[in-house]
């Protein structure tokens, strides 16, 4: 593989990972600081309820962001877009570490903090379409499900910093310490991590599938609106992304989420055990996720996505099992096996979802379906599975919502074509042949 190419994986994986910070930065803030900075109540489910509630405000703009960036996307490039989303999401982060608390100014404090969630959304909605698509149109087929797998790899590297500037903080600082100032330092940390990511994402070249795609466009010289074409001519591939989301986006925040509040609310422990089961977890997820990519290279996308789904289902049940024994070492356990099954879905999903649309709507495609997925399944994970624990007093519930959102996976999967190995240059589309042998 050549090194321009290479410099492009790690400029995607490199900005992924540092969206992902910022943004799981603020879901771990929520679960253990905003509840008490920002909604300060006499229960302390309700607060931490009422910090969910801006947490899925985030996910609300995501689709908006999607149908932005992606419009732009279509039809300006990938590359400026991406610039565009890291400064936004980067500067929202930063202000977020310096915002007052409702101790000093009362209501308009999370008034704030929502604001600054609503851009952090709207830039991730934007972000995550572009750096999946910028890898997939410059690689190969044979190898697309490994290499557009890389910047899936944002998510968990992100959600590995940001858990572990925490756990850090949280370990040499006291309560009241951290609750004080300390944890404005990782979102303060967002500034400089931004910088060095504008560095390297500005060194990348263009898709060149979409600069092919575009002068043909300029050739026809006909109008191109990319979300009209999107649902008008493959609103049946925007199906298929957001149903196959579903029980991706419900368990990653039920597992990297909800696991924070259950372990200090549910069962009284230290947070440093949740934020170390999670840290643990998200390094095994790191390595899995270009494995399970590979394997979709080889066995195909479907194949390999409904394992993911049908082994989250049983571990709806064994996830809690093991965190009710209340041990440490079977907590991370617990946490780490779930984020590798959840790798399952989420490796093959970048070179999955890239194959079901035209180059002339692919970047809104991808990232309406994808985001669209994220209001119904990610924005609402963490607040019904706290929802459901604090009205049932049992974690039955929350096993039995993530089986449904997997049966709606499954579905999706299954109605969905096998795409591995289709080309991704004009004019072919996901009803193109594959190619023989494959």
């Amino acid at each position: 593989m050549s090194k321009p190419f290479v410099r492009i994986v790690g400029a995607s994986l490199i900005g992924t990972t540092i969206e992902w910070y910022d943004f799981f930065l603020y879901t771990s803030a929520a679960a253990l600081v905003f509840n008490k900075l920002f909604f300060p109540t006499a229960d302390p489910l309700t607060g931490t309820l009422l910090a969910f509630l801006t947490y899925a405000i985030g996910f609300i703009a995501r689709p908006i962001g999607g149908l932005v960036f992606g419009h732009y996307g279509d039809r300006v490039g990938r590359k400026r877009l991406l610039v565009l989303s890291l400064l936004l999401m980067g500067g929202s982060t930063f202000a977020m570490g310096l915002l007052p608390t409702y101790a000093a100014i009362g209501v308009g404090a999370p008034l704030l903090l929502t604001a600054l969630r609503l851009v952090q959304g709207f830039a991730l909605g934007g972000e995550w379409g572009g750096a999946v698509l910028i890898v997939s149109e410059h690689g190969s087929p044979e190898r697309r499900g490994f290499w557009a797998s890389w910047p899936q790899c944002g998510a968990p590297g992100g959600n590995l910093l940001a858990t572990g500037v925490l756990a850090l903080l949280a370990a040499v600082q006291s309560d009241a310490t951290f609750l004080a100032w300390g944890w404005r330092v990782p979102f303060l940390l967002s500034g400089v991590l931004v910088l060095i990511g504008l560095w390297i994402r500005l060194s990348v070249t263009e898709s060149p599938v979409f600069l092919a795609a575009q002068a043909k466009a300029a050739e026809r010289a006909e109008p191109h609106v990319p979300v009209v074409e999107v649902f008008r001519n493959s609103w049946q591939r925007v199906l298929v992304t957001i149903g196959a989301r579903m029980a991706e986006n419900v368990s990653y925040y039920i597992i990297t989420a909800f696991i924070l509040v259950y372990v200090t609310t549910g069962l009284g422990m230290a947070k440093t055990v949740g934020l170390n089961a999670v840290m643990i977890g998200s390094a095994i997820h790191f390595i899995s996720i270009p494995l399970w990519g590979a394997l979709s290279d080889r066995l195909g996308r479907r194949p390999v996505y409904l394992f993911g789904a049908v082994a989250m289902a049983v571990w709806a049940f064994v996830f809690f099992a093991l965190l009710n024994t209340r041990s440490p070492g079977l907590i991370i356990v617990a946490a780490a096996v779930g984020l590798t099954l959840h790798g399952a879905m989420y490796g093959p999903q970048a070179a999955f979802f890239s194959e079901q649309f035209p180059t002339r709507v692919r970047y809104t495609g991808l990232s309406v379906g994808g985001q669209l997925s994220s209001i119904a399944a990610g924005a609402v994970a963490p607040l019904i599975a706290t929802a459901l624990f604090q009205h049932y007093g049992s974690t039955l519930p929350v096993s039995l919502y993530l089986v449904g959102m997997c049966a709606i996976t499954i579905i999706a999967i299954l109605a969905a074509r096998e795409t591995r190995g289709r080309s991704l240059a004009e004019p072919e589309t996901v009803d193109s042949p594959v190619p023989a042998g494959r």
